[in-house]
């Protein structure tokens, strides 16, 4: 939680320099500066800026790179940490990627890898070689942004927006091989309760939800349907039973999850018929105060007083705002 809120007073520091900036992950931003050049001087300047900024707002160092396009940036950024500024000039991009190792660049993982080494690709010169017709059938648009990236023109831009959720889930690894049931149910309602209360903090519900047991084997589990859509913990924890019940059977387990599929926001009045009581709503929003008040689950069912003392971990794909900004 702590490393998360710095993350946020950093990201608000970053945009005093450039409103124009996409939050990576949780300790990483790009800044187009373009428009920000008449009131601020030269990019250069403003990744000096940039570091002072994150400075004042953390007490932290850290890295710059600046270039003509955000994979070329990102990379300059490595080069010298953990206090340093590289500048990549758009007009020097490719020769400087010339000899550099695909891997060398964000975003080209092992299956990439794989597919360019067959086809005699290993650095970023090798891969201009190439006609960008062969990516481009094998991957199509990501294809061609992989062919561009590699000769320091990554057509990319700043994305600011936040996608709405697919999916809204929480899981965690259990100690190895449990075969202890109430030891299951314990980290099943942990786990319920952090996606009801997610699903709430954001106005939202779900009437699909995917119940996971990870086994050496593979994963346990089933979807379940609720009549009406719900953000109660206690209905998803009954989801979890029945999955428990009739999916487990004794086998070693090693990790659980929960997930709500396809969340929706929640209907401004609730249908007559709803399984969502008014009582069970108003015991949820005194709950989430007391929680946001006094720390997470300071307020919860009894059977989580032996939850996981484990701690939370950040997602990569967390935000500083939205329904991403969770832990």
């Amino acid at each position: 939680e702590v490393y998360a809120d710095v993350s946020i007073d950093i990201m608000r520091a970053l945009e005093i320099v450039s409103p124009d900036i996409e939050v990576f992950s949780v300790d990483e931003a790009f800044l187009d500066v373009t428009r920000c050049q008449r009131l601020h001087g030269s990019p250069v300047y403003m990744a000096q800026l940039a570091k002072q900024a994150i400075f004042d707002a953390s007490g932290l160092l850290s890295s710059a790179g600046v270039s003509g396009d955000k994979t070329t940036a990102k990379f300059a950024a490595k080069l010298n940490k953990p206090d340093g500024l590289t500048v990549i000039p758009p007009w020097d991009a490719r020769e400087i990627l010339h000899d550099q190792p695909v891997t060398a660049l964000c975003g080209i993982a092992e299956g990439i890898e794989r597919f360019l080494a067959e086809h005699g690709a290993h650095c970023c010169g090798d891969v201009g070689k190439l006609p960008v017709s062969v990516l481009a059938r094998r991957f199509g648009n990501l294809g061609r942004r992989i062919w561009l990236m590699c000769q320091g023109e990554d057509p990319d831009q700043i994305h600011q927006g936040i996608p709405a959720p697919k999916s809204i889930g929480h899981g965690k690894v259990v100690p190895p091989d449990t075969r202890d049931r109430d030891v299951l149910l314990t980290y099943l309602q942990h786990m319920s309760e952090k996606v009801a209360a997610r699903l709430r903090r954001h106005d939202m519900a779900a009437g699909h939800f995917m119940v996971g047991l990870r086994t050496p084997d593979g994963w346990l589990g089933d979807k379940r349907h609720l009549a009406t859509p719900d953000n109660d913990g206690g209905s998803l924890y009954r989801l979890c039973r029945e999955v428990l019940d009739q999916h487990w059977h004794g086998e070693g387990v090693h990790q659980v999850q929960v997930t709500a599929l396809n969340p929706q926001p929640c209907q401004q009045q609730m249908d007559m018929f709803s399984q969502h009581n008014q009582h069970s709503s108003q015991l949820n929003a005194v709950m989430d105060d007391i929680n946001r008040r006094y720390g997470e689950l300071t307020v919860s069912p009894a059977r989580l007083i032996n939850r996981s003392s484990m701690p939370n971990v950040i997602a990569p794909a967390w935000k500083p705002t939205g329904h991403r900004q969770t832990i």
